[in-house]
């Protein structure tokens, strides 16, 4: 069992072994030995470092000393991944045979199927074409956008630039938010050097992703008088504006589209202001550009004139040609009239998107909404239907709206040991044990998602396969891997798997103690940290529920925890009572309400109240849920909620209501608040 204190203690001391490695110390060596760590993990971890610090020298080194590891492989690869970052010259033949002959050696391998990709990238920046397109089929998991633009590019050169591939490029150009990486920049300045792109619209895609820099960079594609006027806007948009406004000409479209797109991101009230004043030097798709971007920033600060804004640019708002995240342009436009309650428009912009975004479960939901709104029930309960047997949160309230019980499914059969056998003896997956082991949890998700998906013959695991999968990874302690496993099955499921209820005593106890839903909290725990009790985030958040430092101290001055040390913090006790009475006190500070609440818990107590406030009129909980401009906190609250309906249904046997959990938020002064 991989349990967190004793991994925490393994990993302290690999790492000591580690720089004892590096530096060479034979006393510190020796020192770690008598607490046995292993060699070979010690080595895996001083070759991690070497290569996360780009040092070929030290990693070739760490690398030879890995030894008999389950992770030996590792070495060689990350060796390879920064030969191809610096080798593009003449010595690129010797480096690709070796990278054959690694790949040969380790078919069906995560390592291989990323250094084939990495390979591929490294193909493209050498303008090597031919092999780029003879080696792409070969990768399984080939959808990284930079590797897209690359084989787009090596399509269109070696096809004899034809002008649907070029329309292709300037669609993908667009849509992506890599679009400044290398490869892309490579195809945009081959379609620009074409005449299939505009400089002006690359600039202007650049802008709208905020890619500001690179936007600077792309200015050198215009003549030498453009490039300067285009480096003004992006530094000073309403100054040009207020010089150029009433005496536009033809050439000065283009740099009007880009200076109201750089100002509608900081003040899409002034960027409306010039939009009406050009209104009439602008044809029909310039006007979906300019007023598409306009109401997009606008919904995203929930400003309430978003919706007329986007209605200036007709039709063309979201699908003109070139329109750079025509899908977000597409989705705020509909968030903006759930907020106002203008049904017709929320129909009418899904009913724009393109399918794959009107296909998804929120839209598919709205638009029976929408639907239903016209007196269409028959029609709407035809578009539920579509997602009502879907176990996510807009699949729960599509099955109330047909009157249909969130219950639980079927139980599996349980995994029989010979299913459970097999999963034990699967390399990949004791790679991934080996990197939880270690500390190193995304490096072991990468290896651990790879199993999953290419088990059968490059195809994804059986059912069956995923719950034994799940299970196995119950039986060592990875419940973040037990509960995303399981996740993906699709007509066999384990709910126990799905939502596992660790430490439930210790949790209830807390739970009551601030007087808190017990279901409510492990789905907000789910969620933050998957019950894995040592995990630190990024931004510095510990433990399950995943406290920031200055929020635990506070909380612990709060209750009187005159034993409080930053290091308690993720021990579950601690983690847990200072938690739940955080929780408490932001529930209280939101005036009881759940959904509010929980994103609060994510994005700030602040946050909320001033989306609250920002309300035209009450609304019900899953508009608001839908209409959060973070993405992260939209994503967030839709998940715990659902997450916690689960738990209830689980905890209580009967069935229960998503959309009474959520409630309605009605509009309220933001106030201020006492909380961190």
């Amino acid at each position: 069992m991989l349990q967190a204190g004793a991994t925490r203690i393994v990993h302290i001391a690999v790492l000591a072994l580690a720089a004892a490695f590096a530096c060479g110390s034979a006393a510190a060596q020796s020192a770690t030995r008598r607490a046995d760590v292993p060699s070979g993990d010690a080595a895996v971890l001083a070759a991690r470092d070497a290569f996360a610090a780009g040092d070929r020298t030290r990693l070739a080194a760490a690398a030879a000393a890995i030894g008999e590891h389950p992770l030996k492989s590792y070495g060689e690869f990350w060796s390879l991944q920064l030969r191809l970052r610096g080798e593009r010259n003449g010595t690129a033949a010797a480096l690709d045979q070796t990278i054959a002959d690694f790949m040969q050696r380790h078919p069906r391998t995560y390592v291989a199927d990323r250094i084939r990709l990495d390979w591929l990238l490294n193909l493209g920046a050498r303008r090597e074409f031919a092999a780029l397109l003879r080696e792409r089929p070969a990768v399984v998991w080939g959808d990284d956008a930079q590797l897209r633009c690359y084989e787009l590019l090596a399509r269109y050169v070696t096809q004899e630039r034809p002008k649907a591939l070029a329309g292709e490029g300037r669609s993908l150009l667009a849509a992506t938010r890599e679009s400044a990486t290398e490869g892309c920049t490579a195809l945009a300045d081959e379609l620009i050097a074409d005449r299939q792109l505009s400089p002006w619209a690359r600039v202007r895609a650049l802008v709208e992703h905020n890619q500001l820099a690179s936007a600077r960079r792309a200015t050198a594609a215009l003549p030498p008088a453009d490039a300067a006027q285009a480096a003004q806007i992006i530094e000073q948009p309403a100054r040009w504006l207020t010089t150029h406004e009433r005496r536009i000409s033809h050439q000065q479209i283009e740099p009007a589209l880009l200076a109201l797109a750089r100002l509608s991101r900081d003040d899409p009230e002034k960027a409306a202001q010039f939009a009406a004043s050009l209104n009439l030097h602008l044809g029909a798709e310039q006007r979906g550009l300019a007023w598409g971007r306009i109401g997009h920033m606008a919904a995203v600060k929930l400003m309430p004139e978003a919706v007329a804004w986007y209605r200036h640019g007709g039709e063309q708002v979201g699908v003109a040609p070139d329109t750079a995240r025509a899908d977000e342009v597409l989705e705020w436009q509909a968030r903006a009239a759930l907020r106002a309650g203008d049904w017709p428009t929320v129909r009418s912009t899904i009913e724009r998107m393109p399918r794959p975004l009107a296909d998804d479960p929120a839209w598919v939901y709205w638009h029976g909404r929408a639907l239903a709104a016209a007196g269409e029930r028959e029609a709407a309960e035809l578009q539920y239907a579509r997602i009502a047997g879907r176990f996510e949160f807009y699949g729960k309230l599509a099955a109330e709206e047909l009157g249909r019980p969130i219950v639980l499914p079927p139980q599996a059969v349980p995994v029989s040991a010979e299913e459970l056998a097999s999963m034990e003896g699967n390399a990949g997956f004791r790679r991934a044990l080996a990197f939880y082991r270690l500390g190193l949890r995304i490096d072991g998700h990468r290896e651990w998602n790879w199993q999953l998906g290419v088990a059968n013959d490059g195809g994804r695991m059986t059912d069956r396969q995923m719950l034994a999968a799940a299970e196995f990874a119950r039986r060592n302690g990875v419940i973040d891997r037990m509960i995303s496993t399981s996740e993906r099955t699709r007509e066999e499921f384990d709910f126990t798997q799905r939502f596992p209820s660790p430490y439930r005593a210790a949790l209830e106890a807390n739970a009551r103690s601030a007087g808190l839903e017990p279901t409510w909290v492990y789905g907000l725990i789910r969620q933050e940290s998957r019950f894995i009790e040592d995990i630190r985030s990024s931004a510095g958040a510990s433990g399950l529920m995943q406290l920031m430092p200055a929020t635990a101290r506070w909380v612990a001055r709060k209750v009187g925890m005159n034993d409080y040390s930053a290091e308690r913090v993720t021990e579950v006790d601690v983690n847990l009572r200072l938690g739940t009475t955080y929780l408490r006190m932001v529930l209280d500070d939101l005036d009881g309400h759940p959904a509010l609440a929980t994103a609060a818990y994510n994005a700030g107590p602040g946050r909320p109240r001033a989306w609250r406030a920002a309300l035209p009129r009450a609304v019900e909980g899953a508009v608001f849920a839908e209409t959060i401009p973070f993405n992260e906190t939209r994503d967030y609250v839709k998940k715990v909620m659902s997450n916690a309906v689960y738990y209830a249904v689980l905890f209580d046997d009967r069935a229960q209501s998503l959309k009474a959990r959520l409630g309605t938020v009605a509009p309220k002064a933001a106030g201020s608040t006492t909380l961190p």
